[in-house]
């Protein structure tokens, strides 16, 4: 959850349209056309990358009239689901995505069985990734590759579908080295996640 008090505006004199602002923008907010960036400001969170990036100083930051909260009430939605999804994503649900904003694989999940089928649009509805973005899209990746969607990076946008993890480690890597204890790792992980799942239907 995050509280966004100001949004993007464009000065058009100013405006190239290099596109640089649309592509850093985590939540989708800028579109441009006819070579002149354009803010949704109902989409902005506020992150301030498009000022830093813009070599005009097109682009400020201006107050909105009233402060708005973006965030998922992970409440609202079916809580088995969301316990599968996390299950299927090797995340606990109370697991952190965004450290910046405090949110969790829970918040997510939720953003995603509410209908976010992209990083940016999960953005929008819980605030991840409007900080410094350093740690939150792979997990978040994770979290929507679970959900059966496939990702790829939009044209020019700078994120990527890859991370190391325990699960990610082919077999062939896992056989190759056994003294890494891969496959056993592997298996006691897959046990916690099934005891977690079976406590959860019980609780």
């Amino acid at each position: 959850m995050k509280k966004v008090y100001s949004h993007a505006q464009v000065d058009e004199e100013k405006c190239v349209g290099d596109r640089l602002c649309e592509f850093v923008c985590p939540s989708g907010a800028i579109e441009v056309s006819k070579k002149k960036a354009h803010v949704d400001s109902t989409h902005c969170v506020a992150c301030t990358r498009c000022v830093d990036v813009c070599n005009e100083k097109a682009i400020q930051m201006v107050p909105l009239p009233e402060p708005r909260v973006v965030g998922v009430n992970p409440a609202e939605v079916d809580q088995a689901r969301l316990q599968e999804l996390c299950r299927r994503a090797n995340m606990e649900p109370d697991d952190p995505i965004c450290l910046c904003t405090f949110t969790t694989a829970r918040e997510v999940a939720a953003a995603i069985l509410k209908g976010a089928t992209s990083p940016e649009e999960v953005t929008r509805m819980t605030g991840a990734r409007s900080a410094c973005a350093l740690w939150c899209m792979a997990p978040l990746l994770r979290l929507l590759n679970a959900s059966g969607l496939d990702m790829k990076p939009p044209l020019k946008h700078k994120w990527y579908n890859v991370e190391t993890a325990l699960w990610n480690v082919p077999d062939e890597v896992s056989e190759k080295y056994p003294q890494y204890r891969l496959k056993e790792d592997r298996a006691a992980l897959s046990d916690l996640n099934l005891m977690d799942s079976m406590l959860f239907k019980f609780k």
